[in-house]
């Protein structure tokens, strides 16, 4: 499929996809925030934006694009922790952030600057514990990244967000990916592609493997460059999601493969990935809070895409309805998940082993752990939790005695 740029400078229309978008980053960026700045004691949090695809920074309605966005959000937030801290005779607390901002087209980069510019004024009149710093560059991603990665290198900040929202095809190189993961101490990627982009990659690199893929669907190699029927249906978004997760599971620990949710076709594709569980546990939720912005199809416990299409596999869109389903299946599937470990599992390890393959929000999974009847989950001396907000990481879970699901003990088959 042919890239439609936006048309910055003539004013650039901002696509309902695009808008459910910035608000899920929006969120989540406010979230993590909160998260990585309530210690009572810190005084201080550095981290580097990067925004690879930054386009002009307003659309032609006025509304902000994502580098204003992770800006208004680190003024709100740091004013927010500072009202908080105060009220309660903490230590104030300082904001330190880099924002590292890349377009290919110089006169696009030329209109962000001037966009941003009153907000970093702003800024700097009004927020004084909010240091920013930003930098401007102008190239194809592709030959931007190694000058950003030198940067950051070279830098005190550790703790890294890129996003990564391309146009059309694609412009992000798998490779990048997994060197952006691995080469920085705490690392999280929102990435924006069109799935019609992935699946011409894909013809082109191993076409039998994405025949197989695409099987059942009933589709033939023929058929591989002629979607556009199939992309409203649910079976399709239960078949792509797969197609990506598969394609991108081993960039990171943790992958969230869901389609931004278009019902008349899905085809945008906002992937978050994290190499920690809590940073997949905080996507999810803020996923649920925004219900519908995105689309799951498969199954809504464990092993969420582990279903056969032609008999299994609802559509998941972090509603109400769709976390009643989630927490009847978790009831299910949790005790045989801590089966597989004997009868007790540190609550820690199974949350690292369950969030990337669960589109379930925090609180169901942990209502399922403590209304299961086949489980309980116990302190670490020894006292048994009643209630799911009480659930804390270095708890154990442990099954009853007599399990309803299945006998504890089964003999292993002979090989």
């Amino acid at each position: 499929m042919a890239e439609k740029p936006y048309a910055w400078l003539t004013g650039a229309e901002l696509d309902n996809h695009t808008r459910r978008k910035h608000k899920v980053i929006r969120e989540y960026f406010s979230d993590y925030l909160r998260i990585r700045c309530q210690h009572p004691q810190q005084s201080v949090f550095r981290l580097a934006v990067v925004d690879g695809f930054s386009g002009g920074g307003r659309y032609k309605d006025g509304e902000p694009g994502s580098p204003i966005i992770f800006l208004e959000v680190l003024k709100e937030a740091v004013h927010a922790f500072n009202i908080e801290r105060a009220a309660n005779g903490l230590k104030a607390l300082d904001l330190d952030c880099l924002l590292i901002f890349n377009d290919a087209k110089r006169d696009v980069v030329e209109m962000l600057k001037t966009n941003v510019a009153p907000l970093e004024a702003d800024i700097k009149s009004t927020s004084p514990r909010l240091h920013v710093r930003i930098e401007y560059l102008n190239h194809k991603f592709a030959k931007a990244y190694p000058i950003i990665r030198q940067q950051l290198a070279n830098s005190p900040y550790q703790n890294v967000i890129f996003n990564l929202d391309q146009c059309g095809t694609s412009h992000v190189y798998q490779s990048t990916i997994v060197d952006i993961m691995r080469s920085f101490a705490s690392a999280e990627i929102f990435f924006t592609f069109m799935i019609s982009s992935l699946i011409a990659f894909l013809q082109k690199q191993d076409e039998e493997r994405l025949l197989r893929q695409l099987r059942p669907l009933g589709l033939s190699r023929a058929d591989i460059g002629d979607l556009g029927g199939l992309k409203s249906k649910r079976e399709w978004l239960g078949t792509a999601e797969r197609i990506v997760f598969q394609t991108y599971q081993a960039c990171a620990p943790y992958v969230s493969p869901f389609s931004i949710n278009n019902p008349e076709g899905w085809e945008y594709w906002l992937i978050h990935f994290a190499n920690s569980h809590r940073a997949r546990e905080a996507y999810n939720n803020v996923l649920h809070a925004n219900s519908t912005a995105q689309a799951h199809f498969g199954r809504s416990g464990l092993k969420m895409l582990t279903y056969n299409p032609e008999h299994e596999g609802k559509l998941y869109l972090f509603t109400e309805d769709g976390r009643e389903d989630a927490r009847n299946q978790l009831l299910l599937d949790i005790p045989g998940r801590v089966s597989l470990f004997g009868d007790i599992l540190p609550v820690q390890l199974f949350r690292e082993g369950i969030y990337n393959e669960t589109p379930a929000h925090s609180d169901d999974v942990n209502y399922a752990l403590v209304e299961n009847p086949d489980l309980e989950v116990i302190t670490p001396r020894g006292g048994k939790r009643r209630a799911a907000g009480q659930i804390k990481a270095n708890d154990f879970i442990k099954l009853k005695p007599q399990p309803s699901f299945f006998p504890l003990w089964q003999p292993m088959k002979r090989l």
